[in-house]
């Protein structure tokens, strides 16, 4: 008894018997409005404990891919044709890749963007191409001079046609002129079109013939395409050709030979490759460069063919252009929770870069300002995206179009980091509030209950 009676000598909560209490109508009323704010007020601090909170911080990027930086991008040109499309990357540390071709794919497309066909081959063209500078015979047009009236019914009665588009303006088809000349009135004495046809040589001028050479896609000089006879036309509509270019030596022994080979069964393979079904190409794929100042610029090039810069249009539409890895749903959903402010991750998505001015050498050009953001969540899963600003612009170039996208890779970083509140906290928050909100109430109802006493004492006073 005695070790229980001092026990309770420490009791906090001393007890006033039930029969010593009274109960009041206000005190009930402000109970009943602290047990509604003491609900309200922990739903408030148990939402505010569920949340995750984060921190952002600028710091030096010291990632792991600090060194390399993986662009990738879908674009499409509806007037650069996938045979001379190339895409190079170049850096201010002295980098220069020219036309890319391992991890990136061209697709022919028309002017509605529309995919003609199969994966556009992209195999190496010869930097190098033989010619043949000096002809000691004497010159000879052996070649059929082709035109939008004479080209179907010629192409229509050989087995072969080989035709070749040029411009008298440009350097490489006048130094191929009379070996060409030479070859094809060769290969007419060894296979008379009278009487044998199965194949002749042929020639058109794209200055004189441009609505020609555009329904056959030419836009580099020369370009030697070969026709044949009930494979070239599809669908019995013109201007669509399933026929291929060729790309070989330029000599009059390489024409004769890579002549008399296509009709034979066993043809040169490397020497040629198909001519692209339509006028515009897609590109797609990625590439891997320094994170360092750079550009990644598509143009039409060749070492061994002229390009008219007044007929290059440039004019692109990009289906996405993102940097860094791909960002799956998940890590989208994420982002998109841990950085609710993100409107656009890919700013050049969906949009169409124009040049409507015909007449003129137009340059397209892209500036964009990348910076990496790194997100560490809760569960520390480490999540990484790239965000840039893109400004475009359009302008008068003086060489040859190009598209041009110049990227400028932040040395700095965004980090932000995912933690859960402390249990502890919410434990003391919770206590603090029903104690805090008790107190108060207690008070209140002291000084409402001792106030009406007070006014009671004081009419009773003036009743006597």
């Amino acid at each position: 008894m005695f070790l229980t009676a001092k026990i309770k000598s420490v009791d906090f909560f001393r007890k006033i018997p039930r029969d010593l209490t009274e109960a009041s109508l206000s005190g009930a009323g402000l109970s009943i409005m602290a047990a509604f704010s003491m609900m309200f007020l922990f739903g408030m601090e148990l939402q505010n404990y569920l949340t995750m909170s984060t921190t952002t911080s600028v710091i030096v990027d010291q990632s792991s891919d600090s060194e390399i930086l993986l662009i990738g991008f879908n674009m499409s040109f509806p007037s650069l044709s996938c045979e001379f499309a190339s895409l190079d990357v170049s850096d201010v540390l002295g980098t220069n890749r020219l036309n890319v071709t391992k991890t990136i794919r061209k697709y022919s497309i028309n002017k509605h963007l529309q995919t003609k066909g199969p994966e556009f081959e992209s195999t190496p063209v010869f930097t190098i191409i033989k010619h043949d500078d000096k002809v000691d015979e004497e010159y000879i047009e052996g070649s059929v001079s082709l035109n939008s009236q004479n080209f179907d019914e010629i192409s229509n009665r050989h087995s072969i046609l080989v035709v070749n588009f040029f411009a008298p303006w440009c350097y490489w088809s006048n130094r191929m002129k009379r070996s060409w000349e030479k070859a094809a009135d060769i290969i007419r004495q060894r296979h008379d079109p009278k009487t044998d046809g199965r194949i002749i040589l042929g020639k058109v001028d794209c200055t004189q013939d441009t609505d020609l050479c555009r329904r056959h896609h030419i836009q580099g000089y020369p370009s030697i395409r070969i026709f044949r006879k009930a494979s070239d036309i599809r669908d019995g509509k013109k201007g669509h050709h399933d026929h291929e270019s060729y790309y070989g030596d330029r000599d009059i022994d390489s024409l004769v030979k890579a002549m008399e080979h296509l009709i034979e069964p066993i043809q040169l393979v490397a020497q040629k490759r198909p001519a692209p079904r339509e006028g515009g190409c897609r590109i797609e794929g990625f590439v891997r460069v320094k994170k360092v100042p750079g550009d990644i610029i598509i143009s039409a090039r060749s070492d061994s063919h002229s390009f008219d810069a007044s007929l290059m249009n440039m004019s692109h539409v990009i289906s996405s252009f993102t940097f860094g890895k791909k960002v799956t749903p998940k890590m989208m959903s994420d982002l998109k929770r841990l950085r609710p402010y993100i409107e656009n991750h890919d700013k050049l998505a969906g949009n169409a870069y124009i040049n409507t001015d015909d007449s003129a050498n137009v340059t397209i050009e892209h500036y964009l300002q990348v910076v990496k953001t790194e997100m560490m969540s809760s569960s520390h899963r480490l999540i990484e995206d790239y965000e840039y600003t893109a400004h475009s612009s359009l302008v008068h170039a003086i060489t040859i179009p190009v598209a041009k996208f110049h990227f400028d890779p932040s040395p700095m970083q965004i980090l932000i980091t995912e933690s859960p509140k402390s249990f502890p906290h919410f434990i003391t928050n919770v206590c603090a509030i029903i104690g805090g909100i008790f107190t108060v109430a207690g008070i209140l109802d002291s000084l409402l209950y001792n106030t009406m006493r007070l006014v009671k004492k004081i009419e009773l006073g003036k009743n006597f």
